[in-house]
């Protein structure tokens, strides 16, 4: 679980990076200078929240102090967040409850989780750690990612993957948008919980091993995950167009379970049997 520290710094640096970003049109203002047309001044968001511009200050730099819900709410309004965004934003100043944020570390799903997944095919089918990693699979997810069977285990995290993997990016016809939106979805997710060893490491080894990554983490977005349709190029039976769908066993919170369904009248179905009497 993530300290005191480690969420106040997390919280100055994501107020800092929404203000960058905004759009000062979005507030009436004017461009400062001739081109600079995103990001608010520290005054300008403490006016427009109603706190002084030392306490907002203050939270950007991570220092020692408790905001108030209120004060909280006030600036999400400001900056526009979505509910993910103010969710994120409270949950760093400990404004959420406690549960989910310690949990366990699983590295091989448990055995009942594994026949969950072995009846959901032909449908594939995968559980993922708290961290990303992935815990489990059956034979369909297999066979549209083959190489998750032979990825070390150290290795076999679904952020690492889709970030290093050439073969991720080959499968994924939009894998600017997928990784992107990833991305969002684990920052979300573990905000709270970012002091966690094993989350710490991830972070640190992909932003040494890609630059997208390192990009990305840097402009801060959350976005809470969506169910949601995906398409995968694969070359044995072409483009496979599926619906993304996510859950959580209530007896392993610290699980989810991620299971890809046809999408009707793409004939994912027939594809994904053809794919299945392959492997």
């Amino acid at each position: 679980m993530a300290n005191s520290d480690d969420r106040r710094r997390e919280l100055g640096l994501f107020l800092r990076a929404r203000r960058e970003q905004s759009v000062r049109a979005e507030y009436g203002l004017p461009p400062v200078g001739r081109t600079r047309d995103r990001g608010l001044r520290r005054e300008e968001i403490a006016y427009l929240s109603g706190v002084s511009v030392t306490w907002y200050t203050w939270l950007e730099q991570g220092r020692d102090i408790s905001p108030s819900r209120h004060v909280l709410d006030a600036l999400a309004r400001t900056l526009h967040l979505s509910d993910t965004e103010h969710a994120y934003l409270l949950s760093l100043a400990g404004y959420t409850p406690a549960a989910g944020t310690e949990t366990r570390t699983v590295k091989d799903a448990p055995s009942h989780i594994q026949r969950l997944l072995d009846a959901l095919d032909p449908n594939p089918a995968y559980a993922i750690a708290h961290d990303w990693g992935i815990a489990g699979w059956n034979t369909a997810y297999a066979a549209l990612y083959p190489p998750v069977a032979t990825t070390p285990a150290t290795d076999r995290n679904l952020l690492w993957l889709v970030f290093t993997d050439p073969f991720v990016r080959r499968l994924l016809p939009d894998w600017e948008v997928t990784s992107t939106r990833f991305l969002a979805e684990f920052r979300a997710e573990t905000g709270p919980r970012l002091g966690d060893p094993d989350i710490a490491f991830q972070i640190e080894k992909l932003k040494e091993a890609s630059p997208e990554f390192r990009e990305g983490w840097a402009r801060y977005d959350i976005h809470g995950f969506e169910s949601r349709e995906r398409l995968f190029r694969v070359p044995a039976v072409g483009t496979v167009h599926l619906e993304h769908h996510q859950l959580s066993p209530s007896d392993h919170p610290d699980l989810h379970i991620v299971v890809y369904t046809p999408v009707a009248g793409t004939g994912a179905d027939e594809q994904l049997r053809r794919l299945a009497s392959r492997s």
